[in-house]
């Protein structure tokens, strides 16, 4: 499979990241074991985690599915060198002064994920969400020191938008450490808050892009058409502001552009963000061996021009 350089970190990842977002909450261990035996089978290398995944869960505090990771990478001699490991620091954990992009919390969090994972390293570590309380220079600063003491390799922002990703670029041209990745949220439904400036800033400034619900919590998969398919899974009841006439209109879009290629709906929708101007790779979570299949499958597909024209809703 080939490799996409992540922006200018010196790492690369195949076009399609793991979400781990479901280990944990969603499949337990095993079963979490067996989709990343098959996402590494099917030539794929980064996975994404959290610090907070997947403290919704009831009986959950966080860190799971980090865990469920950690001790998959155990039970694989030689797979940490096969991989490319984001997560990520800054939502609440629950519990007092476990959130925040402090340089206190920063510190505190990566010891405990690197514990959780089984690692010395961390190859790609993101700022989860802004935090107004602290100022960037002190998170920026933070990062640097984890990646001056080796403990991280790269250094990234989740959910900034362009003023917030402007101003922490004009600290690192300062002096500070830069983020060099972002990861927005970004689909064919939800396209406002990337596409302009942000797009426009991570292009022209080199960062990579790895997008997060790229099938929109799985409405893009389109087994979602109406209130009575919200009990399918633990996602449903999130479906229900993608039941817009643009939204059923793009996934009669989707159903004409797979059937044109004989795939799935899911594959276009995920093929056709990796065909996008600025994105390196979307993040997609996978809870069976055949979601990565179909991985696999979307990651090979060429899309032509008239088929984007037709999913330009």
């Amino acid at each position: 499979m080939q490799l996409r350089p992540l922006g200018q970190t010196g790492l690369v990842t195949a076009p399609i990241v793991f979400g781990g977002n479901v280990l944990g909450w969603t499949i337990d261990e095993a079963q979490g074991f067996r989709v990343l035996d098959a996402f590494v089978d099917h030539g794929f290398n980064a996975i994404d985690t959290a610090d907070v995944y997947s403290s919704w869960a009831p009986g959950n505090q966080g860190g799971e599915s980090e865990t469920v990771i950690g001790r998959w990478l155990k039970a694989r001699p030689g797979m940490r060198q096969r991989i490319t490991l984001f997560t990520k620091v800054g939502s609440d954990m629950g519990r007092p002064g476990e959130k925040g992009l402090s340089a206190r919390w920063i510190a505190k969090a990566a010891e405990a994920s690197l514990r959780r994972l089984g690692t010395d390293v961390i190859d790609l570590y993101f700022a989860h969400w802004p935090d107004a309380e602290t100022p960037q220079e002190e998170t920026l600063a933070a990062f640097g020191a984890l990646r001056d003491a080796g403990k991280i390799r790269a250094i990234g922002a989740s959910n900034l938008d362009a003023e917030q990703l402007g101003h922490a670029l004009a600290l690192a041209d300062a002096g500070l450490p830069a983020y060099q990745v972002l990861q927005p949220e970004y689909n064919l439904y939800a396209r406002d808050s990337f596409e302009g400036p942000l797009r426009d800033l991570c292009i022209a400034r080199g960062l990579g892009v790895v997008s997060y619900f790229a099938l929109a919590s799985g409405f893009l998969t389109g087994k979602y058409r109406g209130p009575q398919d919200l009990g399918q899974s633990a996602r449903g009841e999130d479906m229900g502001d993608y039941f817009t006439p643009r939204g059923f209109a793009i996934l009669d879009a989707l159903d004409r552009v797979a059937a044109a290629h004989s795939v799935t709906p899911a594959e276009i929708a995920l093929a056709w963000v990796m065909a996008q101007p600025g994105i390196t790779a979307p993040i997609a979570s996978a809870t069976k061996t055949a979601h990565v299949e179909s991985f696999a499958c979307a990651a090979a597909l060429s899309l032509t021009t008239e088929d984007l024209a037709a999913l330009d809703l």
